[in-house]
């Protein structure tokens, strides 16, 4: 056997997790992690710390292991909680980002259709005096019908005059951005916290500092409909003529006009539905995890959403997964920041570093094709 054909049954060897292409979407999402927290710790190791007390300090900030120690009305549990709570909006984004990218188009405005989503609820409903039965689900519905008609906005342009979604969702990022600025700099300042007023109690998705067992929890109402809308997505993408056609029209535009799919009415729906989700994330950020709107500031999860997509395969159970973990990262930062010694921006370059291998997954699925066929060839040869 000549020496490259050595190093490529070797090499063949080394990739046995990658080889099925039955679990590809899994495999190389993973193998995207470890090589991710393998470079993180390179980094750290540069810093002249100690990764493997930082991973560790990380998962304690998150509620995933325990702290030495903690305050009072506080646990584990609590810490957990507050990682769901902030999971939540994620989730949703995530998916916003994954119907978009299965109809081919690349949803970048989640953040100003979380905003817009989020500002409209709040004065709709927020400081409505309503009460907590009617006010709740009365958020969620103003957040995805305002959602869904900013994303259907989007959609139309797209398909009406031919542009760009990416031009005009950053467009309107910047719209969202600075005319709630104004109208809550305006009408709703809270001249203490420099921030829109907090809503009431009674239209907040999230149940802040509820007393059980002697522990002040949040507990957040919006993360059971979070994975029931992911598993209805799911469902909707692959088990209906609605899923087929979006699809269709995200993997070839041409073969799905020419084989009588409507793609300017699916355009425009699938970005109606990414839109809706978005605006589902906005209200469980603004009157859910947080409780408020800063103004001039765009909410990083509507941009995070787009690595938690890729990394989860824009499907929407590696979604759940994949929001979990990138909310472990964000939750635990400042914790780890303060007991490892490292700059809290670490967060932001594991995270940096996660979506720079999930954006090659493709190219790793080309590279490992390559190697099979080589080594089909090889054992050929060989007989």
């Amino acid at each position: 056997m000549s020496k490259d054909k050595k190093k490529t049954s070797l090499r063949y060897r080394l990739i046995w997790p990658l080889r099925n292409e039955k679990w590809q979407p899994i495999s190389i999402p993973v193998a995207s992690i470890l090589v991710s927290f393998i470079a993180a710790a390179i980094i750290i190791l540069l810093l002249g710390k100690n990764p493997f007390q930082a991973f560790y300090n990380l998962f304690q900030g998150a509620g995933i292991l325990p702290k030495p120690t903690y305050a009072g009305y506080k646990s584990m549990l609590t810490d957990f909680l507050q990682l769901l709570n902030a999971m939540t909006p994620m989730v949703f984004a995530s998916l916003a980002v994954a119907v978009a990218l299965r109809a081919g188009l690349f949803n970048i405005g989640v953040s100003g259709q979380m905003l817009a989503s989020g500002f409209l609820a709040t004065i709709i409903v927020g400081y409505s005096g309503l009460d907590a039965f009617i006010a709740k689900p009365l958020v969620l519905l103003v957040g995805m019908v305002a959602g869904g008609l900013m994303g259907g906005l989007v959609g139309w342009l797209k398909y009406k005059f031919n542009i760009h979604e990416v031009v005009t969702t950053i467009m309107l990022n910047y719209i969202s951005q600075y005319v709630i600025s104004f109208f809550i700099h305006m009408y709703y300042i809270d001249p203490i916290s420099r921030q829109s007023k907090y809503i009431t109690e009674a239209a907040r998705l999230t149940l802040v500092n509820v007393e059980i067992a002697n522990m002040k929890m949040n507990i957040p109402l919006g993360f059971i409909l979070a994975i029931a809308i992911a598993v209805f997505i799911k469902f909707l993408m692959d088990k209906t003529v609605v899923g087929f056609e979006i699809k269709a029209v995200g993997s070839n535009r041409n073969a799905a006009k020419y084989t009588g799919i409507k793609v300017g009415s699916n355009t425009v729906l699938a970005m109606v539905i990414s839109g809706g989700l978005a605006g589902l994330a906005g209200v469980t950020y603004y009157l859910g995890y947080f409780g408020s709107i800063q103004p001039k500031v765009l909410t990083n999860i509507g941009f995070d959403s787009i690595a938690v997509a890729l990394l989860g395969n824009a499907h929407p159970v590696g979604i759940i997964f994949s929001s979990f973990l990138i909310s472990i990262i964000d939750q635990g930062s400042t914790y780890m920041s303060s007991q490892a010694g490292i700059r809290q921006e670490i967060a932001s370059v594991i995270i940096g570093l996660i979506l720079l291998f999930s954006a090659c997954s493709a190219y790793v699925k080309y590279k490992v094709s390559r190697l099979k066929d080589k080594e089909v060839d090889r054992k050929d040869s060989e007989s």
